[in-house]
C-alpha cells in the first residue's frame, strides 16, 4: 500500500515528504494507522548523524499512537479497531530479560531492531523497490506502520492521541524515571537539571511521588514558569548561580538538622557529560542517588573523583523510563486522563506531516516543548 512518510534519506539533511510503500504485516505483526506522532530529541540525534546506531534511508519517528488496521497470523493481544501507542522497548514478556523482573529492557528483538529491520529480518517499507529502514522498531513519521505485536500497547478508546501520543516517549521516560528507577520516596529533595519536555515530566513525576523540595537547574530563565507549573519549587540558572554551581545546590538543601546537605535524587535531562557530573557530585553522601536519562554524544564519557562513589553516593541509568511498555503505558494514559498528570501545556505546536522540518527547528531552538505532527 502507499502511505506519506517523512523520509530521513541522509544524515544532516531535511526530512522529504513522499510517498512510500507499505507491505502488510506478517505474522505476530500489526498494521496500525499513526493518528499523531511528536517530535522527539532522539530523532533529531538521530537525523544529525551523531547517533552510532543511525541507518539511512529510513523513516524515523518513535512516539506515536494510532488505530489497529490489521493483524498477521498469530496476533492475539490486539485486533483491528484498538488504539495503541507504538512502543520502541517492547515487552515480550518470555525472555530472560522480561522473565527477571529486574529490567525492562526486553530482547526478544533488540538485535533485528537495531538493523532497522522488522525481526524476520526484513522491512516493510519501500521506495521505488529499495528498502527503507525502520526506526526504533516504530517509524511513526508515516501515517502507517507496522510494528511487532509485542511493541504496542493497548489504550483506552476516549484518549486523545494528539496527547497521549507524548506517552509513548517523554512522558513515560521522565516519570517512570522517578516512580521506577529512582522510587522517589515522599518528602526527598530532588535536582532536575534541564527543564524541557524530559525535565518537566521529571519533576510532575516527583510532584506525584509526594517530593518537598524540587529544583529545576537551566540556563534558560523562560523554564522557571514551566518548571514552576508542574511542580518546581525552586529554580537556578547556572549562568547566575557563580563558577560553584554544585556548592550552591548543596548549600540550598540544607536544613537546621542536616548541613551536610546534597538532594536525595538528582536527574540529567541534559545528555552533557559535564552537568551529568555536577548531578552525581549535588547528591546528598551515603545516600543520595542520581539517574542519567539524557542521552550524550556517540563516544562521550562520563568522570569523576571515586570519592564521590564510595561515600555512598549511586549512579543510575534508565531507558523508557524503567517502563514495561505493554503493561505501564495504558496505566498512564489513565492517570492522564484521570487528571493525575498533565499533558496539555506540553504540546506547544501542532502541524501537518508536510511541516515536520519546522517541527525540528522549532525544537533545535529551544522554543518548544513538544511539537506534534496529526495525520
Amino acid at each position: 500500500m502507499d502511505v506519506r512518510a517523512a523520509v530521513a534519506t541522509a544524515a544532516g539533511r531535511p526530512l522529504e515528504v513522499m510517498t512510500v510503500q507499505l507491505d502488510g504485516p506478517k505474522a505476530f505483526e500489526v498494521l496500525v494507522e499513526i493518528k499523531a506522532t511528536g517530535i522527539c530529541h532522539t530523532d533529531e540525534f538521530t537525523l544529525s548523524g551523531a547517533d552510532p546506531e543511525g541507518l539511512f534511508p529510513a523513516i524515523l519517528g518513535h512516539e506515536g499512537a494510532g488505530v489497529v488496521i490489521d493483524v498477521g497470523p498469530g496476533v492475539t493481544s490486539v485486533q483491528k479497531g484498538d488504539h495503541v501507542i507504538p512502543l520502541y522497548t517492547p515487552e515480550c514478556r518470555a525472555c530472560p530479560s522480561c522473565l527477571s523482573r529486574k529490567t525492562n529492557l526486553c530482547t526478544a528483538i533488540r538485535a533485528t531492531q537495531g538493523q532497522g529491520v522488522m525481526p524476520d529480518g526484513t522491512s516493510r517499507f519501500s521506495l521505488e523497490g529499495k528498502k527503507l529502514h525502520h526506526y526504533m522498531g516504530c517509524s511513526t513519521f508515516a501515517n502507517f506502520t507496522v510494528l511487532p505485536e509485542i511493541a504496542v500497547a493497548k489504550i483506552r478508546q476516549d484518549a486523545p492521541f494528539d496527547k497521549v501520543c507524548y506517552i509513548g516517549c517523554g512522558v513515560t521516560t521522565g516519570i517512570g524515571a522517578v516512580l521506577n528507577t529512582a522510587k522517589v520516596e515522599r518528602g526527598a529533595k530532588a535536582i532536575v537539571f534541564g527543564i524541557g519536555g524530559i525535565g518537566l515530566n521529571v519533576i510532575q513525576g516527583l510532584r506525584l511521588a509526594g517530593a518537598d523540595m524540587i529544583i529545576g537547574v537551566d540556563l534558560n530563565n523562560a523554564k522557571k514558569e514551566w518548571g514552576e507549573r508542574f511542580g518546581m519549587t525552586h529554580f537556578v540558572n547556572p549562568t547566575e548561580a557563580g563558577p560553584d554551581l554544585v556548592p550552591h545546590l548543596v548549600n540550598m538543601t540544607k536544613t537546621g538538622a542536616d548541613q551536610i546537605g546534597g538532594a536525595d535524587f538528582t536527574f540529567d535531562c541534559t545528555g552533557n557529560v559535564g552537568v551529568m557530573r555536577q548531578a552525581l557530585e549535588a547528591c546528598h553522601r551515603g545516600w543520595g542517588v542520581s539517574v542519567i536519562i539524557g542521552v550524550a554524544p556517540s563516544g562521550a564519557e562520563i568522570a569523576t573523583r571515586p570519592f564521590q562513589l564510595v561515600t555512598g553516593r549511586v549512579w543510575k541509568g534508565t531507558a523508557f523510563g524503567g517502563a514495561r511498555g505493554r503493561t505501564d503505558v495504558p496505566r498512564i494514559v489513565d492517570w492522564y486522563m484521570d487528571g493525575k498528570i498533565e499533558i496539555d501545556p506540553m504540546i506547544t505546536h501542532t502541524m501537518p506531516l508536510s511541516e515536520i522540518n519546522a517541527a525540528f527547528d522549532l525544537m533545535r531552538a529551544g522554543t518548544s516543548i513538544r511539537s506534534v505532527v496529526i495525520y
